[in-house]
């Protein structure tokens, strides 16, 4: 395998330029496959656990049951998103943008201070991709035998392993495109109607659509997606510093590399204590020498630690020889963790979830929309009034119908034409359209702040929006 040389030594403070590495291809391995190794320890564990608890939140959240509905339920055709008790609604999609923007600035926050750990340990790409290893190890066998098995002629016993594996990725993917799909369609209709034939089109679409894209891209792309199509891989660097936390081998204790008995002094030998074993790449998921520097491939997932450290407690070495490290731990010095780069980015971060929690909890269960006529502003009746005609849009964010009071404040002696008492459905748009009409004496002024106040029966439930009153030009 051919190597690549180490980083040239950079400035202390200056962002770390992440060099690229090179490919299986390049190294002489055509992209057929990377054989990934099995390999067991603490930041192997920790993955695994968190991949099942992400995967179990994924396929239990739309089996949840609230009230006479599921828990979670983005219902695109009546334009509701219903998370456990709340409704939101297309007028609260504030709350979306909010979330996007607390995952990007998470996303900074978290990648300044420790690297790719997203990518590592909670990315989709990567848990879908390390359960489809899993079902891979236990139907070809690890990894040796599983390269043996490619590379041996068909017979009986290639073809029911290798048509198992693929039967058992088809499967994962088609239960991870219903579960996928059972967060916009009831999931209680959607397996019975699926598998009866009574679904609509569109779901049949989708369902085959997520399945060959999740069987595509954790079966076959798997580092290809991280590599090549994955846009996070080529802008994160802009967010590392010489600070930042990253898988790193410390150079000056492993080299000069090479192979040695147990018993043999590494220092007599002029070796360091990388007994050069190759097995940090065979773990690895994206193919990569981290050896060789920070690689822009590289996805923090720790699975060289847990194999490095088990080589050097084999060999009675010190562990941590590759380790999750910053730049400047490995030349010498001492990691500073507040810095103003990251500090500004939990700073952001920290208002943007301040936000989103203060809008979630100020959402109104009912909302008044005031339309004023813009054909005539306003006109002059028999009587001699002054009349403003308005068009009400009421909307019952909750989940029973109600009664609804209708005033208006900031007006003397003002007289309403229309109703002031509407019943609205639970979840409906009511439009009412009225007319206001005041004596032009009480008017001081060619245009008056008025308030519309909207109330339930029962006075639990109220809210009220501005507006004007126009008596002359």
């Amino acid at each position: 395998m051919d190597q690549q040389s180490n980083p040239s030594p950079r400035e202390r403070g200056q962002p770390i330029k992440v060099q690229p590495a090179k490919s299986a291809a390049a190294r002489g391995n055509p992209r057929n496959r990377i054989y990934v190794r099995k390999t067991d320890g603490v930041w192997s564990q920790l993955r695994r656990r968190m991949g099942w608890v992400m995967m179990g939140l994924f396929l239990l959240l739309p089996w949840l049951p609230w009230g006479d509905r599921q828990a979670v339920l983005f219902d695109l055709a009546q334009r509701k998103f219903y998370v456990f008790g709340l409704t939101i609604w297309p007028q609260d999609l504030i709350l979306l943008a909010l979330l996007f923007m607390i995952a990007a600035f998470a996303l900074f926050f978290f990648t300044t201070f420790l690297g790719r750990v997203w990518c590592g340990y909670m990315c989709p790409q990567s848990v879908w991709t390390f359960i489809f290893i899993w079902f891979e190890e236990r139907i070809e066998g690890p990894r040796n035998k599983r390269i043996k098995l490619d590379q041996a002629p068909w017979d009986w016993n290639k073809l029911w392993r290798k048509s198992a594996k693929h039967g058992a990725w088809l499967g994962i993917a088609l239960i991870t495109a219903l579960t996928f799909l059972s967060y916009f369609y009831p999931s209680r209709s959607l397996y019975l109607d699926f598998f009866t034939g009574q679904a609509p089109a569109a779901i049949y679409f989708w369902t085959l659509f997520f399945t060959f894209c999740t069987y595509g891209n954790a079966g076959w792309m798997r580092e290809i997606m991280c590599l090549h199509m994955c846009p996070y891989a080529r802008f994160q660097s802009a967010m590392f510093d010489t600070d930042t936390f990253i898988v790193g081998y410390d150079s000056k204790r492993g080299e000069e590399r090479g192979p040695r008995g147990r018993k043999q002094d590494p220092k007599a030998l002029g070796l360091g204590d990388c007994i050069d074993c190759s097995l940090c790449v065979q773990v690895c998921p994206t193919g990569i020498d981290i050896r060789n520097g920070l690689q822009y491939e590289c996805i923090n997932c720790g699975a060289c630690i847990d194999t490095c450290d088990d080589v050097m407690a084999k060999m009675g070495y010190k562990k941590g020889l590759i380790s999750y490290t910053t730049e400047r731990q490995l030349e010498g010095g001492q990691s500073k963790v507040a810095r103003p780069k990251l500090l500004g980015y939990g700073a952001v971060l920290t208002v943007m979830v301040v936000g989103f929690i203060y809008t979630l909890l100020t959402l109104a269960p009912v909302q008044i929309d005031v339309l004023r006529d813009r054909n005539q502003l306003f006109r002059e009746t028999r009587d001699g009034l002054v009349e403003n005609v308005y068009t009400l849009r009421l909307l019952n964010k909750t989940e029973q119908p109600q009664l609804f009071e209708l005033a208006v404040s900031g007006l003397p002696e003002y007289r309403w034409d229309g109703k002031q008492s509407v019943t609205v459905a639970a979840g409906e748009v009511f439009t009412l359209p009225i007319s206001i009409a005041v004596d032009p004496f009480y008017l001081k002024q060619p245009m008056t702040h008025i308030v519309f106040e909207l109330k339930s029966e029962d006075g639990t439930l109220s809210t009220e929006t501005e507006s004007r009153f126009i008596s002359s030009m």
